[in-house]
């Protein structure tokens, strides 16, 4: 099992961006948590981080024969990107999406994921964890 893990805007900035929100740890140690939970899990990562919504589009589509499934966390373009989700209904790969905070507890305008429209699963306020658990889901599909 393949995955790409995908990352949206502002991720890179973790342990500066509102850490009483998103925590201390930074966008490597996230990395590198991710790397060590599909290591245990026997699946292969690609991971990849845009602030750019054009660039996000593209590297979906380029997942496209290259991957089994996408794991992603489109930040604040899950509230806003119908150009993402459309990549994602293009390429058809079974996809989770994964967003650290509880979206359903935040501002209105946050509430709403377009994303959510075609991922298999969204797993939301787990942190780190909720990746690990979004690949387990997709470990299962191979």
């Amino acid at each position: 099992m393949k995955v790409f893990v995908i990352n949206g805007p502002n991720l890179n900035m973790l342990g500066l961006r509102e850490p009483a929100l998103y925590g201390a740890r930074n966008f490597e140690a996230l990395q590198a948590y991710i790397r060590k939970s599909a290591e245990e899990l026997g699946v292969e990562v690609e991971l990849f981080q845009s602030n750019h919504e054009g660039a996000i589009v593209d590297a979906i589509q380029g997942a496209y024969g290259r991957f089994d499934a996408i794991l992603i966390n489109p930040a604040a373009y899950t509230h806003t990107s119908v150009a993402i989700l459309d990549a994602l209904k293009a390429v058809a790969l079974p996809t989770v999406e994964v967003h650290l905070t509880d979206i359903s507890t935040r501002e209105k305008f946050r509430q709403f994921s377009y994303v959510s429209l075609c991922a298999e699963l969204t797993i939301c306020g787990e942190g780190f964890e909720g990746y690990r658990k979004g690949l387990e889901y997709l470990s299962k599909k191979a």
